[in-house]
């Protein structure tokens, strides 16, 4: 199977800055992972949308979006577990 491509959005970054040092390096390896396996067993689809998911890192959520057609992975945002779905 040929491996995703990841693409991100700009707030990603910022979203990342505000995450302590140690979470953030799992969310990185997390997010490394979905470029072989965008639906890991641990990803949950989200209601309302065909290709959105989220994959959980201790109290954090990755929103990511897969497009099969170009086997490309989208990280929508990398939010606290409170603020993840607003």
């Amino acid at each position: 199977m040929e491996p995703y491509s990841l693409r991100f959005r700009a707030s990603v970054e910022k979203d990342l800055r505000r995450i302590p040092l140690k979470t953030r390096r799992r969310c990185l390896e997390r997010i490394d992972e979905l470029c072989t396996n965008p639906r890991p067993r641990t990803a949950v689809q989200l209601t309302g949308s065909q290709h959105t998911h989220r994959v959980r890192v201790a109290t954090y959520r990755i929103v990511y979006q897969i497009d099969d057609a170009e086997h490309v992975v989208t990280v929508e945002h990398v939010r606290h577990r409170k603020d993840a779905y607003r």
